[in-house]
C-alpha cells in the first residue's frame, strides 16, 4: 500500500510541475499574441507566440492525463498518458537519428527558415526580438553573411527602396563596445566594402556561429537532450508501475467480490 501511494504521488507531483509550466507557456503565448499590434506573421516556424502556444498546449494535454490519471486512479487516463509519452519519446529519438544522418538537409532547412525570418523582420515584434537576441548573443549578422539583410523589404539594397534603412543592417549587428551606442551604426553597410565596416558591424552569418557553438558545447547539448529523454523514460516507468499496481489491486478486489458471492 505504501509503495503504491509513493509511486502514485511521485507521478502526480512530476506531472503537476510540468502542468504548471505548460500553463505558464500558454499564458505567455496568449499575452504575446494579443499584445501584437499587427498580426502579420502567422506560421508556427516563424512566430514565437504560436510556438509557445503549440508547445504549451501539447504539454498541458499530456500532463493533464498524467495528473488526473494518477490522482483518480484512472486506468484509461494512465494508458493514454503512457501511450502519448512513448510516442513522443520515440519521435524524439527518430528525429535525433534522422538529424544526424541527414545533417546537410537539416542545415539547409534551417538556413531557409532563418532567411524567411529575416524577410519578416519588422513585421513581428517577437520575431524581431528573437533575431536581435541571436545576433547580439553570437556576434553575427544575417544567416550566411551580413548582405542577407537585403532580403528584407526595409533593408533591401535597391535604388527604388524608399526606406531610410535601405542598404543597412539592424542595430543588433553592430559592435557594442562603444561608450555611446549609435543605433544607426549599420547605416548603408551593404554599400561599403567589408574591410571598412568590420570595425562597426559583425559581418559573419549566424548559422555558422550557431553550429560552431553547438560543436564546442556538444557535452552540454547532449547532456540536456539525454536528461530530457531520461526524464520522459522515468515518467513512463513510474506510470507503468503505477498502472500495474492499480491493475493488481483491481484484480484482487474483483476476486474478493467473487469469493464473497
Amino acid at each position: 500500500m505504501k509503495t503504491y501511494k509513493a509511486i502514485k504521488y511521485t507521478l502526480f507531483v512530476c506531472c503537476y510541475i510540468f502542468w504548471v509550466a505548460s500553463g505558464v507557456l500558454i499564458s505567455v503565448g496568449i499575452y504575446a499574441k494579443v499584445a501584437k499590434e499587427n498580426d502579420v506573421v502567422d506560421t508556427l516556424t516563424t512566430d514565437p507566440a504560436l510556438l509557445l502556444l503549440a508547445v504549451g498546449s501539447l504539454m498541458f494535454l499530456i500532463t493533464f492525463l498524467g495528473c488526473f490519471g494518477a490522482l483518480r486512479d484512472g486506468s484509461v487516463l494512465l494508458k493514454m498518458f503512457l501511450g502519448i509519452l512513448l510516442v513522443v519519446f520515440l519521435l524524439q529519438i527518430t528525429a535525433a537519428v534522422l538529424g544526424f544522418l541527414f545533417s546537410d538537409m537539416v542545415l539547409a532547412r534551417t538556413e531557409l527558415l532563418m532567411k524567411k525570418a529575416i524577410a519578416l523582420y519588422r513585421e513581428d515584434m517577437d520575431l524581431e526580438n528573437v533575431i536581435d537576441f541571436v545576433q547580439k548573443k553570437f556576434l553575427c549578422c544575417g544567416v550566411d553573411y551580413y548582405t542577407d539583410w537585403s532580403q528584407n523589404a526595409y533593408f533591401n539594397c535597391s535604388d527604388n527602396n524608399p526606406s531610410l534603412e535601405a542598404c543597412g543592417v539592424p542595430f543588433s549587428c553592430c559592435h557594442f563596445f562603444q561608450t555611446v551606442f549609435n543605433s544607426m551604426c549599420g547605416y548603408e553597410s551593404q554599400r561599403k566594402e567589408e574591410s571598412s565596416i568590420r570595425k562597426h558591424i559583425h559581418t559573419h552569418g549566424c548559422l555558422a556561429k550557431i553550429v560552431l557553438w553547438g560543436e564546442q558545447n556538444l557535452s552540454l547539448v547532449g547532456g540536456i537532450s539525454i536528461s530530457s529523454l531520461c526524464l520522459e523514460a522515468s515518467l513512463a516507468v513510474v506510470n507503468m508501475f503505477s498502472f500495474s499496481v492499480f491493475f493488481r489491486r483491481s484484480s484482487n478486489g474483483f476476486s474478493m467480490i467473487c469469493e464473497q458471492s
